[in-house]
């Protein structure tokens, strides 16, 4: 449906490529989305479906800025921001700023953060905090039928020939090989410590493997606990940054129209400030002469 509405919006000689952004900013996926099919933005109107079709079909890192999309889309700039506002309420998207905490900087980079899943205000919220998974990879996706421990425990044959290995040895004995990538091993280092010292003859190849991939196991490395990115969400029209609970369907109070909450302290009138300052000086005042020299 979002495709037939992009199609009748696109003008047809719409052969310019979208620009990308500048490197760390522009459109960034969600993780945990759904696969893709044709009514995923079915439940918009028209005018949002059909952006968020040519959105979703960017990739990450595309500049999504409304000045961009004004140039490739027949909306003007108005319409375009007053579509993106409606696709943050939807679920779709939410713009803010995130901290570089892996740069050793106190920079922070604007982020559009695109879903085609429609998220709703707590999802958003766990987002900013780090809580959501990195999605799984699909099932159907093709998995390469040899892993990298398999690869080099085949090859031993080459270098020490008395290592030869079936392919059911190779199978049986990559889950241990693989701890040892896990911390750290090179090809080069594995390789060293199966291959060197070999007694002569070696009788059971797999069993001798499994041996030594068991007894030198590397040591774990200590690794410092993995800090949630730091995340803050902007509202979708004036952009004032906030906490995700504040910005229900992305926008924040003062744009909904509520009233700012009363200040729980009543601020004092010149009189009384000059009054307390007279006051505080007395005081101190009073204990220097207190206070023998």
């Amino acid at each position: 449906m979002a495709d037939s509405q992009l199609s009748a919006a696109l003008p047809p000689a719409h052969v310019t490529p979208h620009p990308m952004a500048n490197p760390g900013y522009g459109k960034r996926s969600a993780p945990g989305q759904l696969r893709r099919t044709a009514h995923d933005f079915a439940h918009l109107p028209p005018r949002e479906a059909a952006i968020a079709g040519y959105v979703d079909r960017l990739p990450d890192g595309a500049d999504i800025s409304v000045k961009t999309l004004a140039k490739h889309l027949p909306y003007g700039q108005c319409a375009l921001r007053t579509a993106l506002n409606n696709l943050q309420r939807a679920g779709h998207l939410r713009r803010g700023r995130e901290h570089l905490a892996d740069s050793g900087t106190r920079r922070w980079i604007t982020r559009s953060w695109w879903s085609r899943t429609a998220r709703d205000d707590d999802w958003w919220a766990a987002f900013t905090r780090g809580a959501v998974p990195e999605p799984e990879q699909p099932p159907d996706r093709a998995r390469p039928t040899r892993s990298r421990a398999h690869i080099l425990l085949a090859a031993l044959g080459r270098t020490a020939p008395a290592l030869s290995l079936s392919q059911a040895d190779c199978a049986a004995l990559a889950p241990l090989l693989m701890e040892w990538f896990a911390r750290g091993a090179t090809d080069e280092y594995a390789l060293q410590a199966l291959t060197s010292g070999l007694p002569s003859p070696v009788h059971h190849p797999a069993a001798l493997l499994r041996r030594r991939l068991t007894d030198k196991l590397p040591p774990e490395p200590v690794r410092p606990p993995a800090r949630p990115p730091l995340r803050i969400l902007e509202c979708a029209k004036c952009r004032a940054p906030g906490r995700p609970e504040a910005l229900p369907g992305g926008i924040c109070g003062a744009c909904r129209g509520e009233p700012a909450p009363s200040s729980p302290h009543t601020p004092l009138s010149p009189p009384e400030v000059q009054s307390r300052v007279a006051e505080i000086r007395g005081a101190m005042n009073q204990r220097r002469e207190r206070t023998p020299a």
